[in-house]
């Protein structure tokens, strides 16, 4: 175990770098997000309804300056005649639906994700300083439809798809423009608005420096390894002198010393681009501190899966989230994957004792998932519940993160390989969990990002029949929406009707990044060697 002194040092320098990152090349203070800055007006506009996705007028960019947009309302309100409607037609620029993308008859699967990219991209270098989109120095991706903006996590999926498609200069601007958030924020937003600013994603960052060494070797893992080091220092800030038992942000100190990490929101108000839906949802708890749902509601995004049966205490009661109270295996297994990847990255750099501290944080961290996040009676890794001090009792395709970070033994994977054949596996894919609850991160839903993790992460544990299955019948379904609706979504069904995923707070959206990413990647995974598959038919069984 690497001694109390170093790692206490080692903290001390992840904080220091930390704060300085934050402040490096920030001649000014990020924006305050629009229900700060235009607040009350913003309240009352979201409290009206005016639109049917509250996100719509968190996207908004009004033609004044705050301080002036909040009098001209005011004057405004007095007025004989006046309608809430009509100021917000005078006094912002509202974005409108995106038009659907129609692809040419008779298109391949392949040939349609590959003509995606270009309607996709983005170059934000400036922006509008008035509404909530930040810039970003290099062309991105989106997801599509309500995502107007780069998403973090999804990014790396995407990114997996153009490799596939050979778009390698695509690949660098992206990790260039987190590198840069790295450098300007200190951390990489959930997304590339203001009101995303107080939080992260799940940590891909070290992924897709990896994904790029594939192509550029190892001046890859050199040149971001400032980056690198930034993103754990947030990670990790706060855990100097943390006690055991105790947590700060986003990590925790367990009972028995080791540190491991939970998802977390520096602000407990309701999501800018999901108001009145976090004020129902707190209001519907009575018993809680609204400040705590709220908290919970924003860790619960910044996991990612917003929102699933694994964060709520009752499973069909969104106002039981305590995501704050779990500490997640998927985070856990991404942060040693960062820590084994600074390791490396030192190495190459030559700094020795570095890449030699950074190899034993990795190590404490694999010794602490093994140790507290696996469940030996069940037979798979689980989250854990820090109220009860156990695992959570419930299957996710979250388990397999392990295996695809190489954290699990090869019995941990072989028996984790049979709980997820036995309760996830279904006829178009790999479910999300067992629970079927309304949020879009349960069943019946399928997603493309849990679909990859789960089929390399076998492969990489010699389980390459399972693999094959959840690969190959996701495929499937992916094609069969895209013969039928000319599409790609963002989340599918996968128990057998081949469609689209429902649940969640907003209408299933087109596109879709990561959709697009991952069918490439499995396309080419599973397709025979030598061979160029164009669609699921192609791959065979």
């Amino acid at each position: 175990m690497l001694p109390c002194t170093r790692l206490a040092g080692l903290l001390l320098a992840s904080s220091l770098l930390y704060s300085a990152s934050a402040a490096a090349d920030s001649p000014t203070l990020p924006p305050s997000p629009p229900d700060q800055q235009w607040q009350p007006l913003f309240q009352e506009i979201q409290r009206a309804h005016l639109f049917k996705d509250q996100k719509t007028f968190a996207d908004a960019v009004p033609n004044q300056d705050a301080g002036s947009l909040l009098a001209a309302w005011d004057s405004a309100r007095s007025q004989p005649g006046y309608a809430l409607p009509a100021f917000v037609a005078v006094h912002f620029s509202v974005p409108g639906d995106t038009a659907p993308y129609v692809p040419p008859a008779g298109e391949t699967l392949r040939a349609h994700i590959e003509g995606l990219w270009p309607v996709l991209t983005r170059t934000t270098a400036t922006v509008d300083p008035r509404g909530s989109l930040l810039p970003l120095p290099k062309p991105y991706v989106v997801p599509g439809g309500r995502f107007r903006e780069v998403y973090y996590w999804d990014s790396y999926f995407t990114m997996l798809g153009l490799a596939a498609s050979g778009r390698w200069r695509q690949v660098r601007d992206m990790v260039d423009n987190f590198a840069w958030q790295l450098d300007q924020y200190g951390h990489i937003p959930n997304g590339n608005r203001s009101y995303y600013l107080s939080r992260s994603q799940p940590p891909f960052f070290s992924l897709m420096v990896e994904l790029l060494a594939t192509h550029d070797g190892d001046d890859a893992y050199r040149r971001y390894l400032p980056q690198l080091r930034t993103e754990h220092a947030f990670w990790m800030r706060g855990a100097e002198g943390l006690a055991p038992g105790a947590a700060s942000e986003r990590v925790v100190r367990m009972n028995d010393g080791s540190l491991l990490n939970r998802y977390w929101d520096a602000r407990a108000v309701p999501r800018t681009e999901s108001w009145t839906d976090d004020l129902a949802t707190a209001a519907k708890v009575p018993d809680r501190a609204p400040s705590q749902v709220y908290r919970d509601l924003r860790a619960g995004a910044e996991s990612g899966w917003d929102f699933s049966s694994r964060w709520l205490v009752h499973p069909a009661e969104l106002g039981s989230i305590h995501t704050t109270e779990i500490v997640p295996v998927d985070l856990n297994s991404l942060l040693f994957q960062l820590e084994t990847t600074i390791a490396r990255a030192n190495r190459v750099a030559g700094e020795r004792s570095a890449a030699r501290d950074f190899a034993r944080l990795a190590e404490q961290r694999k010794r602490a998932i093994n140790a507290l996040l696996w469940d030996e009676r069940q037979g798979w890794y689980a989250d854990r519940d820090l109220e009860r001090g156990t695992p959570r009792p419930a299957l996710t395709a979250a388990a397999l993160y392990p295996l695809w970070l190489r954290v699990a033994s090869p019995e941990q994977a072989r028996r984790t390989a049979q709980g997820v054949q036995a309760q996830l596996l279904r006829e178009g894919g790999l479910l999300t969990t067992t629970e079927t609850t309304g949020q879009q991160w349960d069943a019946p839903n399928g997603w493309a990002p849990l679909q990859w993790v789960a089929v390399d992460g076998l492969q990489r544990y010699r389980q390459d029949a399972l693999a094959r299955q959840i690969g190959v019948r996701f495929l499937r379904t992916v094609q069969a929406v895209y013969d039928r609706d000319g599409k790609l979504v963002e989340k599918y069904v996968v128990d057998g009707s081949a469609g689209g995923g429902g649940g969640g707070e907003y209408p299933l959206q087109d596109g879709f990044g990561w959709s697009n990413g991952v069918a490439l990647a499995l396309l080419d995974r599973l397709c025979a060697e030598g061979k160029r598959c164009e669609g699921a038919g192609d791959v065979g069984e």
